[in-house]
């Protein structure tokens, strides 16, 4: 079963971070060493993964989430079959590392395709794959990324995200909240989730504008931590940076911007 995390504890992107230890099994000991009691990661398929699950083990750590591998779209319907596999599949593979949330992307729009059909393609293809992910006892996290990185990504929108949350309406599928997405895009976190905490099940943090370190760009961190405990965030936050420090001063300094 995945280890219960005390109250917004930290989770290091292992994908980015303690690089120096080796590959992601050394990440997870190196973050264990360093005080971290939880890791996530991006894609599976190249990974090790008995390796990952032999130092999970060994140390305690939590896994916060794994994207669904291969990324495949929710909102094309060509696409449908291929991304119900891949989530099939993605929840077999990290059965053997406790069961973590799977992060789902939306993929990109499809040329010709009305909002309204984009948003019913969504529902649909999400419904499906909750149906799966109720079957196991596993989270799926639906990301909204950024039309800086993606330019036509269809899900760049905190509130859009959180509506297709509740239209699925199935407790096995809650929204991830990226801080660094959604400051690109221009939301301010105290609107877009001002009631809607509840459908939240994960946090990431990174500073403007250059994804680093909370501490070393322009985001508010007083105003985005205080929202989280207005609202009851009780959940994790997934250091997704990359670190501009080595790990032991990186770490200092986001706990100390992030009170935590």
């Amino acid at each position: 079963m995945p280890v219960t995390l005390a109250k917004n504890a930290l989770s290091s992107c292992i994908e980015w971070q303690f690089a120096e230890a080796g590959d992601l099994a050394a990440r997870i000991r190196a973050a264990k060493a360093a005080g971290i009691h939880a890791a996530e990661f991006h894609l599976w398929r190249d990974k090790p993964m008995g390796a990952i699950a032999e130092a999970l083990a060994e140390t305690g750590i939590g896994l916060t989430g794994i994207c669904v591998d291969p990324r495949r779209s929710i909102v094309d319907p060509a696409e449908r079959a291929e991304m119900i596999a891949a989530v099939r599949e993605t929840i077999a593979a990290t059965a053997c590392l406790g069961k973590p949330a799977l992060i789902v992307a939306s993929g990109f729009r499809v040329e010709g395709m009305s909002d309204e059909d984009h948003f019913a393609n969504a529902v649909a293809a999400l419904k499906e794959a909750a149906a799966l992910a109720e079957d196991v006892g596993v989270m799926l996290l639906l990301e909204p990324l950024n039309t800086r990185l993606f330019a036509s990504m269809y899900l760049v929108s905190t509130t859009l995200g959180l509506d297709l949350v509740e239209a699925v309406g199935s407790p096995n599928l809650r929204l991830l909240y990226d801080v660094w997405h959604s400051a690109v895009m221009g939301e301010d976190i105290a609107q877009v989730l001002a009631g809607r905490m509840h459908l939240v099940a994960h946090v990431q943090v990174a500073d403007m504008d250059d994804r680093h370190e909370p501490g070393t760009g322009t985001i508010d961190w007083a105003h985005v931590t205080k929202t989280l405990e207005d609202l009851g965030y009780q959940g994790a936050i997934g250091m997704e940076y990359f670190p501009t420090l080595p790990m032991p001063q990186s770490l200092q300094l986001t706990r100390e911007t992030l009170g935590l």
